[in-house]
């Protein structure tokens, strides 16, 4: 076929439609056939007989009147010896204007056509009246006329000038057949493939489209009565009786894995239900942004932890009852995640979870990570703690179909060791394919296979997760055990009533066990503890965390080896250094070749436990704990391990490394509590006869060299733990001496048992006659810790979050303590106050209320507030540090606050786009602000509005010394308000504005005011704007204008 000759205006609207790879084959040869028949019989002349003004309305006219039968039958047919017709060049006319009122095309019902968008397709500008032409036999041809504007799904390409007609070539379809698409629920659009292949010329707007018959589809309103389309995918699917069978062999081995806890309880009469917590994330950017998953998830304090408790019922909808495809549950080791998940299972099995199908539970721990040989299916048949299925292929078929009605529990991913690269290469078939673990969890978690399935995700939050956080659809932590909780644990666990008061009251008595058991593991580990106790003896609960579970395995492998005759014989220190390989490799296995009594000893004394899958068994640590004691024992006693090892291992070091997490902070305090503390009285895991002294003495020069003034908050914390463990007052004298004055926990998390421990430490500071400031910002600390620490003599001034502060104000004055109140009052300190998140501004009104009413929210008047809260009238010091995307809508709050800082020398507003309505705000409360000496306003996008306002307020702030206006959008107006008061500035010493947007006539008005400020020490005044000549001149003229 030969190119047709087309004029300029033709050439330039041609268009191309992408939708033309979606077309069959065979309709786009019939269709290339159509335009070739036509090109060659159409004879252009046949326009002239119309006239431009036409109606437009495109009805097909009897063929007889415009074309004779020989032309309307004619076929195309190759004659190589006729002469091609040249082509004709015809000047494309003017091209009238499309009056507005015109009327719209119709396409009437009897001319019923399908129009197939290609690339073949021409848009053609013809200044006449739309008509029927005939193709090379078939239907006829129509060409219509657009709507003007063009409409995006019709034509990608606007066309400049006139009335755009397009040539539509039909095909043989009947009305009946056309499919009008179901409209989108909740307004979406629908894609452009659909309404490109289903519907014809143009969208369902365009007036074309009014010519169609109506078509009969019921088709409800998605605003009234729901998209049926949803409906229908909320219809579960009919499941084969082999399904059936399948979810009830699950559901009942359910009950049968999952309805006990540790050392045989059962789970209905012992599980104590635990709340969750929502977590947020704090989305950070930079090269570092993904170090530390602590760091990114924002602190709560103990009353918005209050407020984001969720039930189990809500963990996979929470508040804003939307469903979560995939859930991270983070909690600390021994919080109880894999007890939750097999309560989770009951609920499950019980149908109290009604949305899912099937649950698959994998237990990380015993999942091969090194094979490629998995495919989806053999990952949740073989590889979970499902039953064998004996018809797989049916009922995997049936999962296919349903993934939403599928929940797949990762428990204990923190024992996936390598996390580079955790989700490339992710899976993306689930057939047969083979793939490695890590494939399959990332083509899961990532939707590349599977889409739709929910993931639940058990791990660790110091450990984990840094690559998958930011892609989860719901955090949620774990919490641990509250005061009632515990005892509610402790009544459950002694059946008798006398056990069950002595242990209660022993455990309320100590208050270092009672700091522990808010984690269930140690909690239990108490309860076995008194249980194994003689209850006449009153023997003395352990006080460290080392001398607990010394005691408690001791009492374990006494247990196991009871009636063995070769007891004597049991290899503790082989069990001790398998537990050390264990810990090097971040691995909790036990190595299958161990001996078979070793094996059995420790899985009758519930040191170890055993996991089944359908492919093989594997024996394991029962606890993070146990494993890390065992550890500890080895490098303690063993010859083969020096003294520098076993520093490397006990305490907190100086310089930086790789943080191992939650795992090495144990084993370090264990280390220091085997080396320093004496065996207890009775069977040990230790051997008396080992000669320790070298490594002991090893440990004490390293405890004498330490400065916890160079420790970051973390590792701070973990020295208090190590002291506290070595029970020697001599080390503690030796803290306290070396401890700064201003001690900071800031960002690190503290439980009860942290809380305890630097209580403990600190109050021998008094005999040494030491004060300290402590920073308990972002600790989650609870009321009771900060209540407790707060009360200590040695602290002078404390720091945390403003709405703990004034719930323990509440609850010390509902408690008639109104001299601890008016201590914790004055205590309180919010210098220097540097607002990073939004909370730390948000409960600053209250704070103000208090302070001007001198009374708490829901009292009446407080004596020990007649003056007021002293941390307001004493801040000097403010930054608002809450960027571009907080910053603006926290500013009105912090305008609020202002008027009642009557004491603040240092705002620092940098950064936080606060534009000209901001700088109006500020301009408003400025004056109150008596002894503002320096005020940063830089890159704020103010502008000459801003500055404007401004001005007028500053010269009422007599202290200001340095004000810094740069990086703004200042301009010559701007410049000339700043210039009119400078000289009413009269403490005024630094003036920064470059980089605004003022050219030499504003820098000339501020060179010339600078004249008559003699305070002034510097104006910085450069810009891209003022010319550099200019510039020069006004320097040399005054040195105190700087550049740069």
């Amino acid at each position: 076929m030969e190119p047709r000759c087309e004029t300029d205006a033709e050439s330039q609207d041609v268009v191309q439609d992408p939708m033309s790879e979606l077309l069959p084959d065979n309709v786009l040869l019939e269709y290339i056939s159509s335009l070739e028949s036509f090109e060659e019989e159409f004879d252009p002349n046949i326009f002239d007989k119309f006239p431009v003004d036409a109606d437009t309305t495109c009805t097909p006219l009897p063929e007889s009147v415009f074309f004779p039968d020989e032309v309307k039958n004619k076929k195309r047919k190759a004659d190589p010896d006729k002469p091609r017709r040249p082509k004709r060049k015809r000047a494309a006319p003017p091209y009238p204007e499309s009056p507005s009122n015109v009327r719209l095309p119709t396409i009437t019902p009897e001319s019923s056509f399908h129009l197939s968008s290609n690339q073949f397709q021409h848009v053609l500008h013809f200044p006449f009246s739309p008509l029927t032409l005939p193709p090379s036999g078939g239907s006829p041809l129509q060409i219509i006329q657009t709507i003007s504007p063009l409409t995006p799904p019709l034509i990608g390409t606007m066309v400049p000038t006139g009335p755009t007609y397009v040539i539509v070539s039909p095909q043989c379809v009947s009305p009946g057949t056309q499919i009008i698409p179901l409209s989108p629920a909740d307004g979406t659009v629908a894609p452009s493939e659909l309404t490109g292949s289903m519907l014809p010329v143009g969208s369902s707007s365009d007036s074309a489209w009014q010519g169609l018959p109506p078509v009969s589809v019921d088709t409800p309103s998605p605003t009234k009565e729901g998209n049926p389309q949803k409906k229908d995918r909320n219809i579960r699917p009919e499941a084969p009786e082999c399904v059936k069978d399948y979810i009830h062999q699950i559901k009942s081995h359910m009950r049968d894995v999952c309805c006990s806890m540790r050392e045989g309880m059962e789970m209905e009469s012992h599980y104590v239900d635990m709340h969750l917590v929502q977590r947020k994330l704090l989305i950070k950017s930079g090269k570092n942004a993904n170090k530390c998953l602590e760091k990114e998830l924002v602190v709560l304090s103990d009353s918005e932890r209050k407020k984001a408790k969720l039930n189990r019922s809500q963990l996979f909808h929470n508040s804003d009852s939307k469903p979560k495809q995939s859930v991270a549950l983070l909690g600390k080791a021994g919080v109880g995640k894999t007890t939750f998940i097999q309560r989770l299972c009951l609920d499950w099995a019980s149908d109290s979870l009604p949305q899912f199908q099937f649950v698959f539970l994998l237990n990380c721990k015993i999942l091969d990570l090194t094979q490629s040989n998995y495919s989806l299916k053999a990952l949740l048949f073989d590889l979970s703690m499902s039953p064998r299925c004996e018809d797989s292929d049916s009922v995997f078929k049936h999962i296919l179909s349903c993934p939403e009605e599928v929940l797949i529990i990762f428990d204990s991913f923190d024992h996936i060791k390598d996390f580079e690269g955790l989700l490339q290469a992710p899976a993306k078939s689930h057939t047969n394919t083979k793939y490695t673990i890590k494939q399959l969890f990332s083509g899961l978690f990532q939707k590349e296979i599977f889409s739709g399935c929910t993931l639940l995700i058990a791990t660790r939050p110091k450990d984990v997760l840094n690559q998958v956080l930011r892609k989860m659809d719901s955090l949620l932590e774990l919490c641990g055990f509250s005061p009632e909780d515990i005892e509610l644990y402790t009544s459950k666990y002694f059946e008798d009533a006398s056990l069950q008061e002595n242990a209660l009251k022993q455990i309320r008595n100590h208050r270092y066990i009672s700091s522990l058991c808010s984690n269930p593991l140690l909690c239990w580990t108490t309860c076995f503890l008194l249980e194994q106790q003689d209850v006449s003896s009153n023997d003395d609960l352990p006080s460290t965390l080392t001398d607990l579970y010394q005691r408690v395995t001791s009492k374990h492998l006494q247990e196991a080896s009871f009636g063995n005759k070769n007891s004597k014989q049991l290899d503790i220190p082989q069990l001790c250094k398998i537990a050390w390989e264990g810990f090097k490799n971040h691995d909790t296995c036990v190595n299958p070749v161990s001996s078979t009594e070793l094996l059995d000893c420790g899985l009758k004394s519930g040191i170890l436990t055993s996991y089944k899958t359908s492919e093989r068994q594997e024996n394991h640590f029962a606890d993070l704990f146990t494993q890390n004691l065992l550890s500890a024992v080895h490098l303690v006693q063993s010859k083969q391990v020096n003294e520098k090892m076993v520093v490397a291992n006990s305490v907190v070091h100086q310089k930086k490394r790789k943080v191992q997490g939650e795992s090495q902070d144990v084993l370090q305090r264990f280390v220091t509590g085997l080396i320093f503390q004496k065996p207890p009285d009775g069977v040990s895991i230790l051997d008396s006869s080992v000669n320790i002294k070298a490594k002991k003495k090893a440990v004490e020069t390293h405890l004498e060299s330490m400065k916890p003034n160079d420790l970051v908050p973390a590792r701070l914390l973990e020295l208090f733990h190590c002291v506290y463990e070595t029970c020697s007052a001599k080390f503690a004298k030796l803290l306290l001496k070396n401890l700064p004055d201003n001690l900071s926990f800031y960002g690190t998390q503290l439980c009860p048992s942290d809380v305890y421990v630097i209580c403990h430490l600190l109050q021998h500071a008094s005999s040494l006659k030491r004060t300290f400031s402590i920073n308990l910002q972002d600790t989650c600390i609870p009321i009771s810790g900060l209540k407790e620490l707060v009360g200590l003599k040695c602290i002078k001034s404390f720091w945390a979050h403003t709405a703990d502060t004034i719930g323990l104000w509440e609850e010390l004055h509902q408690s008639n303590d109104e001299l601890n109140l008016k201590s914790a009052i004055e205590k309180f300190t919010l210098h220097p106050l540097k607002a990073t998140q939004g909370y730390h501004i948000e409960s600053l009104p209250v704070l103000v209320q208090i302070h001007r009413e001198k009374k708490l929210p829901m009292s009446e008047f407080v004596s020990a507030l007649d003056e007021g809260v002293p941390a307001l009238r004493h801040l000097q010091r403010l930054e608002f540090e809450l960027g571009v995307q907080n910053g603006p809508e926290l500013f009105p709050k912090l305008i609020e606050v202002l008027p009642s800082l009557q004491s603040l020398q240092h705002l620092d507003l940098e950064k936080n786009q606060i534009g000209d309505s901001g700088a109006e705000k500020l301009a408003g409360v400025v004056h109150f602000l008596e002894c503002l000496k320096l005020l940063n306003l830089s890159q704020n996008h103010i502008g000459d509005a801003g500055v404007e306002k401004l001005a007028k307020a500053l010269p009422s702030v007599p202290s200001l010394q340095s004000l810094s206006l740069y990086g703004n959008a200042i301009a010559d107006s701007g410049a000339e308000n700043l210039a009119l008061v400078l000289p009413d500035m009269n403490f005024l010493q630094d003036l920064d504005v470059k980089f605004n947007k003022f050219t030499d006539i504003g820098a000339t008005k501020l060179s010339a005011a600078l004249k008559n400020c003699t305070g002034m020490k510097s104006l910085e005044l450069w810009n891209d704007c003022i010319p550099y000549g200019v510039f020069e001149h006004l320097r040399l003229q005054d040195s105190r204008i700087r550049s740069l």
